[in-house]
C-alpha cells in the first residue's frame, strides 16, 4: 500500500500540473514528488531490513524496480553499508558518519548548500563525481542498466499519455532539486550533533514531525529514527507506535527528540 501511495501520489502531482499549468502549481508538484522519490527511497530502506514484503524475493523485486531503480538508486550495496551503519553508528567504523561529522558549520555554509540542492549543482555534481565513472564501462554498465530500464518506462508511459515533457518537469528535475534538500534535511537530522554517541537512546534523534513535513520533508513515518536504531525490524509504519509506547514507559526524557526540521538545522548551524 505504501509503494501504491508513493506511485499514486507523483502521478496526482502531474496530473494536477498538466489539468492546471502555471508556476505555481508546477513548484507544488515538483515539491510532491520530490518529497516521494524521497519516499521511495525510504521504502529501499524498508526493504534492506526486509520489512516491505514477507518474502523475500517479492521484498527484493518491489524495492529493486520500483523504489530504488527509478531514482536510480541501488540495494544490494545500499543494503551492505546499511547493515554497518547500525552496527557501527557513529563510531569510526561508521560508513555514513561522513554525513554527522561536519556540523555544526556556518549557518551561511547550510543556507549555501541549500541552494546548491534547489538549484541542481549538488545534483550534477554527485553525477561527476560518481566513484563508478573509474571503475570502466562494464561496472558503469551493470550499475545503470536497472535504473535506465526504469526510468525508460517511465518515460514511455508518459510519452503513451501525450505527457513525455512530464518525465523532465516532473521526474528529472525534482529528482535534482527537492529530493536532493529533501534528502540533505533527512541525513542532517538523524544524526547531527546528537547527545552521546555511546547511548542508544541519543546518538539517534526523533522528529514527531507535523502534517506538512510529512507531505514535503518526511514520508513514511521515516523521521521516527530513533525508534528504528532500537527496533530494527519493527516496518516503518509501527513506528509512531513504537514513539508513543517509549514516552508511556518513561523514557522520553532520555531520548533526543526535536520538536521540528527547523529546529534541527538551527541546532547544527551557527549564527557565523
Amino acid at each position: 500500500m505504501l509503494v501504491l501511495h508513493a506511485w499514486a501520489t507523483i502521478a496526482g502531482a502531474m496530473l494536477l500540473y498538466a489539468l492546471w499549468p502555471s508556476v505555481f502549481t508546477l513548484i507544488l508538484a515538483m515539491a510532491l514528488v520530490g518529497a516521494r522519490q524521497l519516499g521511495l527511497a525510504v521504502l529501499v530502506h524498508e526493504g534492506v531490513h526486509w520489512r516491505l514484503f514477507e518474502h523475500a524475493k517479492v521484498n527484493n523485486g518491489i524495492a529493486l524496480w520500483l523504489c530504488a531503480n527509478p531514482i536510480w538508486g541501488e540495494l544490494p550495496a545500499y543494503r551492505r553499508r546499511h547493515h554497518l551503519h547500525h552496527r557501527h553508528t557513529l563510531d569510526d567504523d561508521d560508513p555514513d558518519l561522513a554525513l554527522s561529522s561536519p556540523f555544526p558549520v556556518p549557518r551561511a555554509v547550510l543556507w549555501r548548500r541549500v541552494l546548491c540542492d534547489l538549484g541542481g549543482i549538488t545534483a550534477c555534481s554527485r553525477v561527476l563525481g560518481w566513484p563508478v565513472w573509474r571503475d570502466g564501462f562494464a561496472a558503469v554498465w551493470r550499475r545503470l542498466r536497472g535504473p535506465l530500464v526504469a526510468n525508460a518506462v517511465l518515460l514511455g508511459v508518459l510519452t503513451a499519455l501525450g505527457h513525455w515533457p512530464l518525465y523532465l518537469l516532473l521526474w528529472v528535475l525534482p529528482l535534482a532539486t527537492w529530493y536532493q534538500l529533501a534528502s540533505r534535511v533527512r541525513d542532517t537530522a538523524e544524526h547531527a550533533m546528537v547527545g552521546d554517541a555511546g547511548d542508544p537512546l541519543r546518538n539517534t534523534r526523533t522528529i514527531p514531525a507535523g502534517l506538512l513535513e510529512r507531505a514535503f520533508l518526511a514520508p513514511y513515518w521515516v523521521s521516527y529514527h530513533l525508534e528504528h536504531h532500537l527496533f530494527v525490524f519493527v516496518p516503518c509504519w509501527r513506528l509512531r507506535a513504537v514513539h508513543a509506547l517509549l514516552l508511556a514507559k518513561g523514557y522520553g526524557a532520555r531520548m533526543e527528540i526535536a520538536s521540528g526540521y527547523l529546529e534541527v538545522l538551527r541546532r547544527v548551524s551557527s549564527a557565523r
